[in-house]
């Protein structure tokens, strides 16, 4: 007895209203994975200066490991100074940007960071948004006014430049080009610690947001009176970096540049 199979209409017509959905969310799927690679590749480039895009490699053939500790806000007392005393303790160097108003008083601070061998980078006058970022000329007046500052009581002339907040939608094209013309070079970051978000986050945390896998690191950390525990992880940091064979290095005006997004 021959058996006979009768497809209803309904359910082939579920069966192409199913494969129809499939196919519209295969789409969707394809066509936001294009969407996040685009992203991915807008974030990447979106590194407009360059550090070391080429690595120098040692004599083994491995490539050469950087990080530069860097730290925002300063100079102030008791922390600046824990932080020069334990850089010391490991033998290595660090970078710190200084706002001017903060050295008022603390001119022996920063005198101590110069004769250390540290290196002393400007991060503008007040550090007060409104003022800085009120229009270009505002913005290199107060980097201008720390840069004499500095001069004249350590005898550093220095042009290594950091933006409060960073350079994200505040820098532009001519801005960029009157900093160069002034001989600024500009260093945002690769990584954070977050300390200057949340300055009473647990060592641990600061510790674990330090971590990271570049070849280059300029890791962004502070030293303002409320960052007691960056200096207790500190320690940790540069340890897991030496593990990790990383040379410690200040930023200098040889040092490649790195911004983030232009605004356009």
């Amino acid at each position: 007895m021959k058996t006979t199979f009768k497809i209803s209409p309904n359910i082939f017509k579920k069966s192409v209203l199913k494969k129809s959905v499939l196919f519209a969310i295969m789409t969707l799927i394809i066509f936001t994975l294009s969407i996040t690679c685009e992203c991915k590749l807008t974030v990447a480039e979106s590194i407009a200066g360059s550090l070391n895009p080429t690595q120098a490699k040692r004599d083994d053939g491995s490539v050469e490991k950087i990080i530069y500790l860097t730290f925002d806000d300063g100079p102030s007392y008791k922390v600046t100074d824990k932080l020069l005393a334990i850089i010391k303790e490991k033998d290595v160097k660090a970078t710190f940007f200084v706002v001017g108003q903060e050295i008022k008083g603390r001119e022996d601070i920063l005198k101590r960071i110069a004769e250390s061998g540290n290196a002393i980078g400007l991060h503008t006058y007040s550090h007060n948004y409104k003022k800085i970022y009120k229009n270009n000329d505002a913005f290199l007046d107060e980097i201008n006014r720390t840069r004499e500052l500095v001069r004249d009581i350590t005898g550093v002339d220095s042009t290594i430049i950091r933006f409060p907040w960073g350079s994200r939608n505040h820098l532009n094209k001519e801005l960029l080009k009157s900093l160069h013309e002034n001989d600024y070079k500009i260093y945002d970051w690769t990584t954070s610690i977050e300390d200057g978000v949340n300055p009473k986050m647990s060592p641990y945390n600061l510790y674990r947001r330090s971590i990271s896998e570049k070849d280059t690191v300029i890791l962004l950390m502070h030293c303002n009176y409320n960052n007691k525990n960056t200096c207790v992880a500190l320690s940790d940091i540069i340890d897991y970096y030496k593990k990790q064979n990383y040379e410690f290095r200040c930023i200098t005006p040889d040092t490649p540049e790195l911004y983030f997004t232009i605004k356009k």
